[in-house]
Order: C-alpha cells, then sequence, then structure tokens
C-alpha cells in the first residue's frame, strides 16, 4: 500500500514538472514571438520610409541609379519575405543598400542640405535605432529560450513535444566591417 502510495506521489511530481516546464517553454516561445513582432513592426516602419527618401533623392541624384535600384530591390525582398530568416537577411540587405545611399548623399550638398531628405534620414536614424533595441530583446529572448531548449532536464520535454530553435538575428557582413572615419 505504501509503495502504491509512492509511486502515485512520484508520478504526480511528474506530471507536474513535465506540466510546469511545458507552460515554460510555450511562455519563453511565445516571448522569442512577441519580440520577432516587435522587430516586423519597426522593419515596416523603415520600409515605408524608403519610397519616400528615394524619390527625394531622384530628384538630385537621376544618374546614380544603381545605388537607387538597389535600394528598392532589397526593400522589395524585406515586404515580401516569407520567413524570419528570410526577413533578417533581407533587412540586413536594406540596412546596406541605405548605407551606400546616405553615402551617395554626401555627393550632393543640395540634397544633404533638402530639409525633406534631412527629416526623412533623422526619422531613418530613429527607426534604425529601434530596430537595434528590438533586435536585442529578439536576441535575449532567443537566447532563453535555447537555453530552456538545451538544458537539462527541460530539453527532454521540450524534445517530446518537439519545440525547435529559434535564428538568432545576427548582423550582416557589412554591418561587422570596421567604419572607415576620413577627416
Amino acid at each position: 500500500m505504501i509503495a502504491i502510495i509512492i509511486v502515485i506521489i512520484i508520478l504526480v511530481v511528474l506530471i507536474a514538472y513535465v506540466i510546469g516546464t511545458y507552460n515554460s517553454l510555450v511562455s519563453v516561445k511565445n516571448k522569442v514571438e512577441d519580440q520577432w513582432s516587435q522587430i516586423d513592426v519597426v522593419l515596416k516602419n523603415r520600409n515605408d520610409l524608403i519610397p519616400n527618401i528615394v524619390e527625394t533623392v531622384k530628384g538630385y541624384a537621376k544618374h546614380e541609379s544603381e545605388t537607387l535600384e538597389a535600394v528598392i530591390t532589397s526593400r522589395n525582398k524585406a515586404t515580401n519575405a516569407k520567413t524570419a530568416e528570410e526577413e533578417m537577411k533581407a533587412a540586413g540587405e536594406v540596412t546596406e543598400a541605405l548605407g551606400r545611399l546616405f553615402a551617395l548623399a554626401e555627393n550632393y550638398p543640395d540634397l544633404k542640405a533638402n530639409q525633406n531628405f534631412m527629416d526623412l534620414q533623422n526619422k531613418l536614424n530613429e527607426v534604425e535605432e529601434k530596430i537595434r533595441f528590438a533586435r536585442q530583446f529578439y536576441n535575449d529572448a532567443v537566447m532563453t529560450y535555447k537555453n530552456k531548449l538545451e538544458m537539462f532536464p527541460s530539453n527532454i520535454v521540450a524534445k517530446m513535444f518537439g519545440f525547435k530553435p529559434k535564428a538568432f538575428f545576427e548582423a550582416t557582413e557589412d554591418e561587422r566591417k570596421n567604419v572607415e572615419v576620413k577627416f
């Protein structure tokens, strides 16, 4: 009789642990998805600004079509991305293309002095700052989730219920390069 009670207690504790661990994994996975949606909102905001920037630059830099096309192409990839990984890659391409566009603006003093361009550039800088913060929060959530998926004994529950790892939002090769400062 005592043995049955002990077995029942062990089963109840084990079931309670599995339920608690499962709920914890779901909570952390949902946090990752929430943080991704925050990035998604800010990336959409940036993508909405790009046509205005391109139109403003077009008036001043008509013969710089290659750079403008690169910005438009990368924006289109970002807006048409189907998965988080595709969107992360496309977001990096947008950042690179915008960097080239703003470097190009240095060659056009009238463009740099244009109030509309300056306002758009300031808005874009604010959005880029929000993207940096959102990436940080997303990556922190991914790290917590990844730890739960890999650490014993929660990794057993994660495998039992098919939890899959999420990708970190990583810097592109261009973002990793050293910044060249010239005076």
